[in-house]
């Protein structure tokens, strides 16, 4: 197997890294277009595992935005895999690429989705990866595979589904996603500031589009932003934290092969982060299309969204300034086999004290990059075999979690945690 990874920033960085760990590769591009973050990558590789390990890698520069770019790079090296670790906008020309390159892809965020022209807020019109799973039969007579939302929300979660359904429950009445935490992020001062810790541009691609449901028997249906608001009780300390809907793969993916009555993705932000991200749409700044700008070198043409993150503190750097733990997680509800009520929170926690000490990177990028790798990994020994354009949620739940979790693999721990077969607390 010969991977090209395309981006190395907070994520790509992590999944290098970690990648360091492994052998199931014969050759790891690292591509970034800044090819100084691609570089850095490599160095603290041969740094941490000496050269023989270094050697296995390679850091280019790449235009994630240029298809026929990332395939010359992938055809230039020989790529059998191409894993996309930059924002999902770039998602149609890194999947355009890899078709054309010859090469097998996974990704961890999805082509996006565009709101219903007249009522975006009870409709959906084009959802979150329908674009790719539209050429699943080209990739199929291709005979190549491309796993899609392969990270940890969506791939993990998915994962997690699918154990649920093969091993847990005879009937599935709901599957809720529930992502939150309790981390903090502190100036040299110590005083807490906003610094998301993922990408500004997928959190506001995420929360303020309209959020998306499944039901059975109703289909896919969209409310308003941060709708729904309910207290969940999330492990290890974190606590109670508010959830809230927000659009997300998992509903779009899922309801293709897991079998439910509902499903639906809810994410912890808490008041301050709904507020800001509210104020950035009233002011527009959550915009992605061009406006032109005077500036002391002359007028040019600046996304207000590209602004917004220009001028936040980078995800990949704020690991030393950050403390608590994030948990990404699926609530299962419905029956078990002996036909008994039952509620199961599948989980994983990470502690960014220990993803720092051990890989200088914070806690949620480093939850995101283990689960791409594992899926190679398994693609690589044969265990995970396909084509077309497919999820996680297709495959064996067991050999994946076996991996996660094993002492020789990615000693990750997660957890199937009981919870009371109630409805949740919501907030009137």
């Amino acid at each position: 197997m010969r991977i090209l990874l395309v981006g190395a920033g907070g994520v790509g960085d992590a999944i290098a890294k970690l990648a360091a760990e492994r052998d199931f590769y014969e050759l790891f591009v690292i591509s970034d277009y800044d090819v100084s973050r691609a570089e850095r990558t490599l160095e603290w590789i041969a740094n941490r595992n000496g050269d023989e390990v270094a050697s296995k890698f390679l850091a280019v520069k790449i235009d994630a935005s240029n298809a026929a770019g990332v395939a010359a790079t992938a055809k230039e090296h020989g790529i059998t895999h191409i894993l996309n670790a930059v924002e999902p906008k770039f998602v149609p020309t890194i999947f355009s690429g890899a078709f054309t390159a010859g090469a097998n892809y996974v990704d961890m965020a999805m082509s996006l989705s565009e709101p219903h022209e007249t009522d975006p807020f009870h409709q959906p019109g084009l959802k979150l990866g329908d674009q790719q799973y539209a050429l699943n039969e080209q990739w199929e007579r291709a005979g190549l595979l491309a796993l899609v939302g392969m990270g940890v929300e969506p791939g993990l979660s998915n994962v997690f589904a699918r154990y649920a359904q093969d091993h847990l429950f005879s009937e599935i009445d709901e599957i809720s996603v529930k992502d939150g935490g309790n981390l903090v992020v502190r100036d040299d001062a110590g005083n807490e500031i906003f610094a998301p810790s993922f990408s500004i541009w997928t959190t506001i691609e995420e929360c303020l589009n309209p959020p998306i449901i499944w039901e059975a028997g109703r289909g896919f249906y969209t409310t308003e932003p941060f709708s729904e608001p309910e207290i969940f009780e999330f492990p290890e300390g974190i606590g109670a934290v508010e959830c809230v809907n927000v659009e997300h793969e998992e509903v779009t993916m899922l309801s293709r092969t897991i079998k439910a009555k509902k499903i639906a993705f809810k994410y912890g932000l808490g008041q301050e982060f709904i507020g800001i991200l509210q104020t950035l749409h009233k002011l527009g700044l959550d915009q992605t299309k061009p406006h032109r700008v005077r500036s002391a070198q002359g007028p040019v043409d600046v996304a207000p969204r590209d602004m917004v993150a220009a001028v936040l503190p980078d995800p990949a750097t704020i690991g030393p300034r950050m403390e608590g733990k994030t948990c990404a997680g699926v609530l299962v509800t419905g029956k078990d086999f002996e036909g008994k009520q039952r509620a199961t929170y599948i989980y994983n926690v990470a502690d960014n004290a220990l993803t720092m000490a051990k890989y200088e990177t914070q806690a949620v990028v480093w939850q995101t990059a283990f689960n791409p790798l594992i899926a190679l990994e398994l693609i690589a020994k044969g265990v995970w075999e396909g084509t077309g354009v497919v999820g996680p949620e297709t495959f064996d739940s067991i050999p994946f979690l076996d991996l996660l979790a094993s002492s020789t693999g990615y000693n990750v721990p997660w957890v199937a945690q009981e919870r009371m077969p109630t409805s949740p607390l919501r907030h009137p």
